[in-house]
């Protein structure tokens, strides 16, 4: 079992410097001897079995589980490392890679009854655990740093500025926000521009925080959120902004959500798509992901989307694409998070803190190491609605942040 362990891995991992320790005390070294050096130990024989039987499922499993220990830096430094190697995966886990591709539509099967399962599964947790490492709007999507040095919660402000600018609202704008989250964006187009917000989620935990905070800052009237699937919701708006959202429709039902999304949006309407995006072509769910994380849940490649959104009948006007801001949130959630890692283990306990930091730490290595990045698709129904050229949106973004800085106290959880 060493030797094959050991073989195996040594192929693998050929940047970096990794010193294993297996179950029976054996010891060996993967990589180039470049960077700062991680250890990592095998507690039982069982883990290394695991790891040589699906590692793209077992090493999240195993550091769980405790059978899979570093020992000298973290488990970031550890996937830092496994994430920038030449090869995405190792070579004997690629069959298993096929078979996951070829059955992606059943696993990402998301009909109604199971997208609201699948979102209670990772949006409905302890409301606690989000104030643990979120910023203080709650927005769980990629921050725009705009500025050397930025600040999360100046980041994530950012981002809703530059959402709002690329929305082109007026005042009295009818705005569907499909995956509304806890109501921050919602509420700052309610309370910028005075529009006619109306919020979309299938989290009862998002939807009670989300309305209780409209509440707070006496905005029920103009910003109300529902528990409704985006295929349910009626009539017609001047703007629909989605963010952080697709990721969870499923690659089998773009057709329908951008299909929908033409339904809803009115002729001389404007509709921004903010999703995490693949830059190397169709890929399947990392299987540890989907079982622990987000079941249901694919990133889509942008040669999947756009034909989507041509079907429907919609056109482009715009697409920028994010390469490391979200590495640089992840980054300061992880940071955050583990700063208060003791209160999560408290709220569940150390086996979901150590599944909750592997998470954090995969993604933005994902992020950081093998090509993820974030997109943002602007679309019309018809040409002509949107400026010829984007100047208008660093002019509205200015405007915007001479208004935050005259507004009230930022926006906080209700009852913060």
């Amino acid at each position: 079992m060493d030797r094959l362990l050991r073989t195996l891995l040594a192929n693998f991992i050929c940047r970096g410097s990794i010193n294993f320790t297996t179950a029976d005390g054996a010891t060996f070294s993967c990589g180039d001897g470049t960077g700062v050096p991680v250890a990592a130990r095998f507690v039982t024989r069982q883990a290394e079995r695991r790891l040589l039987a699906n590692p793209e499922l077992a090493l999240g499993e195993t550091y769980m589980d405790g059978t899979f220990v570093i020992e000298r830096g973290s488990v970031a430094d550890l996937l830092s490392i496994v994430m920038s190697q030449p090869a995405v995966m190792p070579d004997w886990a690629k069959p298993q890679w096929w078979v996951r591709y070829l059955i992606r539509p059943l696993r990402q099967l998301n009909l109604k009854a199971r997208a609201r399962r699948n979102v209670a599964h990772h949006y409905d947790l302890d409301g606690r655990l989000y104030s643990l490492f979120l910023d203080a709007d709650r927005q769980y999507s990629c921050a725009y740093f705009d500025a050397p040095n930025t600040t999360l919660d100046d980041a994530q402000l950012a981002k809703k500025r530059h959402l709002a600018a690329k929305l082109l609202i007026d005042r009295g704008h009818r705005v569907l926000d499909i995956g509304c989250g806890w109501g921050g964006l919602g509420l700052y187009l309610a309370e910028m521009y005075e529009a006619d917000v109306t919020g979309v989620t299938l989290s009862a935990e998002q939807l009670q925080v989300a309305n209780a905070r409209a509440a707070e800052r006496n905005l029920s009237a103009s910003a109300r959120f529902l528990l409704q699937d985006y295929r349910d919701v009626p009539g017609t708006f001047d703007r629909i902004v989605s963010v952080g959202m697709f990721e969870h429709v499923g690659a089998a039902f773009y057709d329908t959500f951008f299909r929908r999304c033409a339904e809803l949006l009115d002729d001389d309407g404007v509709m921004l798509l903010h999703s995490i995006g693949r830059s190397e072509g169709p890929d399947s769910t990392n299987p540890w992901i989907a079982k622990y994380i987000f079941p249901g849940g694919y990133i889509p490649a942008m040669s999947e989307v756009l034909p989507a959104i041509e079907r429907a009948g919609l056109l482009v006007c715009d697409i920028e694409i994010l390469r490391l801001h979200y590495a640089e949130t992840l980054k300061a959630w992880r940071e955050r998070f583990m700063a208060r890692r003791e209160e999560a283990v408290q709220l569940y306990d150390e086996r979901f803190a150590r599944m909750w930091e592997f998470y954090l730490a995969a993604a933005e290595m994902g992020f950081r190491k093998q090509n993820m990045m974030n997109f943002q698709i602007q679309l019309t129904k018809r040409q002509g609605i949107v400026p010829m050229t984007r100047d208008y949106i660093p002019r509205e973004e200015a405007r915007l942040r001479a208004l935050e800085r005259g507004a009230r106290p930022a926006l906080r959880m209700a009852g913060e």
